[in-house]
């Protein structure tokens, strides 16, 4: 009964809100479907393209705008002018390598698309903008603009979720000298372990379009180690990639419930991942990408320091093994605002994806055990009328042993976006999982860390789970300080994990929550996309749960 009072109040609020509630700020947009235009604080505003068929690109003209327009009276003022003299610009060079077209190549308005994803992509840019002049002597210039944000952050971070806090003091630079390179040092604590950590990290080292990541980690509980170097598929159109990987990792891992193994383990994991792909390149809007690899999968096990339990740690892995595989793309894109981001150009991708491979481990070569380990992937979006936007995915990853499938997680997901108008946006996802024949290392969990706000960290367990949201966004005009965007959002949260071996939770049915909260947007920092402060209610559960969840969460989405 309480489900079905929330769900017709929830919906009854997307329908009222089809009419504004609040009287639009002058010159502010009215109802508009989901491919809108840029914010009016993104650069570049779209303009008519000319006919430009045949032709050839002529000069590209790099605009690389700073964070406070200074030209803008709004924004004129010293705290927004020392801001702009203390942060170093994007240097136009950076720019310039992630575009698909040169001087001098024919001029094709799908590669300016693609170029300007590419730049939003960057965490260090607000939005990039697009746009071929005038046509002189059979050629087309070109501007690019793109406006940076603040990436530099000293301090300190807390967010509290399940009923458990995270906190951390860092010191971080996504764009360091203006390079695009991400540099960073922190130190945090959260309810499994206490976290000292360096990382560097470069899309395009050296002014390549090879990728490198480098994480040292020490922690209270073991060590990381990771260090990739990858030149990935940049574009639809490239034409092959390559891939290193070495990540170690040592910590101590719980379960919840745990029943045939121990809830405390000491984990050791390594993994080497080598692999190599080629591609015909895109095709009447698709792209086929092969690729062969070889990965050495180890894990193993031990009882955590300083325990009692006598119960066994799960059984070691080490699995080495070559492997091939595919992916299918299709070139299908939708420009969209005030979805998953507060007044920023957000690219939606709406097209197949396909993505699969196999592999055969077997003891000659170095593996434990003779596996088939699969991974498999299908998604897809779709827009209906101007008011719906739907996507989902599915996928599979796992191993085959002496003909059983084993320790194998299927996935689905599905997000539902329906526009009212341009303030007001309904949005609903269910996903589910289910493990088959999990390793001992392995369950699924369920509570208010991983999307059940209403209930406390890890709350259930299992070898499967569901959950679904409903939710109804509110992205407002108000702009305080322009530093921020500001929207809010009730919800509707019902979900449940069982199975498998666990015992002793304190609920085993399925958990429902309802509650409001409040969204910020930071409009001018790349660091830290939506800042959540929610109040969750809880319908179930035991009587020790509190009747009010608090929680404040940092994410990359609304």
């Amino acid at each position: 009964m309480e489900t079905r009072a929330v769900l017709a109040a929830i919906f009854a609020i997307g329908v009222l809100s089809a009419v504004p509630a609040f009287p639009e700020e002058p010159g502010s947009p009215g109802p508009q479907p989901p491919a809108v235009p840029a914010p009016p604080e993104a650069p570049g505003a779209p303009e008519a393209q000319p006919s430009a068929a045949g032709t050839t690109i002529g000069d590209v003209r790099i605009q690389s705008e700073n964070i406070f327009d200074i030209a803008d009276p709004k924004e004129d003022n010293w705290l927004f002018r020392l801001a702009n003299r203390l942060h170093i610009r994007t240097r136009p060079r950076v720019i310039r390598r992630q575009l698909l077209f040169r001087p001098g190549d024919p001029f094709d308005p799908r590669l300016l698309a693609e170029s300007e994803r590419i730049l939003r992509a960057n965490g260090y840019l607000y939005d990039a903008r697009i746009r071929p002049g005038e046509v002189h002597d059979g050629r087309v210039d070109v501007d690019v603009r793109t406006r940076d944000v603040w990436t530099l952050q000293p301090g300190v971070s807390f967010q509290r979720s399940g009923g458990k806090n995270t906190s951390g003091v860092d010191l971080k630079e996504k764009n360091f000298l203006g390079l695009g390179s991400s540099l960073s040092f922190a130190s945090k604590s959260t309810p499994d372990r206490r976290t000292a950590s360096m990382e560097f990290s470069d899309d395009h080292l050296f002014g390549t379009r090879v990728r490198t990541d480098v994480l040292l980690a020490s922690n209270s509980d073991g060590r990381q180690q990771t260090f990739l170097l990858q030149r990935p598929y940049y574009a639809l159109d490239a034409r092959w990639a390559a891939s290193g990987l070495y990540d170690r990792v040592e910590r101590v891992d719980s379960l919840v419930g745990a029943v045939t193994v121990a809830s405390s383990f000491e984990t050791k994991k390594k993994t080497i991942d080598l692999s190599a792909g080629w591609s015909p390149g895109l095709i009447n809007g698709w792209v086929w990408r092969f690729f062969l690899g070889a990965k050495r999968d180890e894990s193993r096990f031990s009882p955590a320091p300083a325990t009692t339990t006598t119960a066994p740690v799960p059984a070691d892995r080490d699995l080495v093994y070559p492997y091939a595989g595919f992916e299918l793309v299709q070139d299908d894109y939708e420009i969209a605002r005030n979805h998953d981001q507060i007044h920023r150009t957000e690219d939606f991708f709406l097209g197949w994806h396909v993505r699969a491979t196999a592999g055969y481990a077997f003891p000659s070569i170095g593996s434990d055990r003779h596996a088939v380990p699969v991974t498999a992937s299908i998604g897809k979006g779709r827009q209906i009328g101007e008011r719906w936007t739907l996507t989902s995915t599915a996928s599979a990853d796992g191993r085959v042993e002496n003909g059983a499938i084993r320790d194998t997680r299927l996935s689905g997901d599905a997000r539902i976006y329906l526009r009212w108008s341009e303030p007001w946006l309904s949005f609903a996802t269910l996903t589910g999982s289910r493990f088959v024949a999990p390793d001992g290392d392995h369950q699924l969990n369920l509570g208010g860390d991983l999307g059940l706000r209403g209930y406390p960290m890890r709350y259930q367990a299992g070898d499967r789970m569901f959950l679904a949201t409903i939710e109804q966004r509110y992205f407002s005009n108000w702009y305080p300080f322009r530093l921020f965007r500001v929207g809010g959002a009730v919800f509707f949260d019902v979900g449940r994990a069982w199975g498998g071996d666990v015992a002793g939770l304190p609920a085993t049915n399925r958990l429902r929550d309802a509650g409001f909260g409040l969204r910020i947007g930071n409009a001018r920092s790349g660091l830290a996309n939506v800042i959540h402060v929610d109040v969750a209610f809880p319908f179930d559960g035991d009587p020790s749960i509190a009747r009010a969840q608090f929680l404040v969460t940092t994410k990359n989405s609304f």
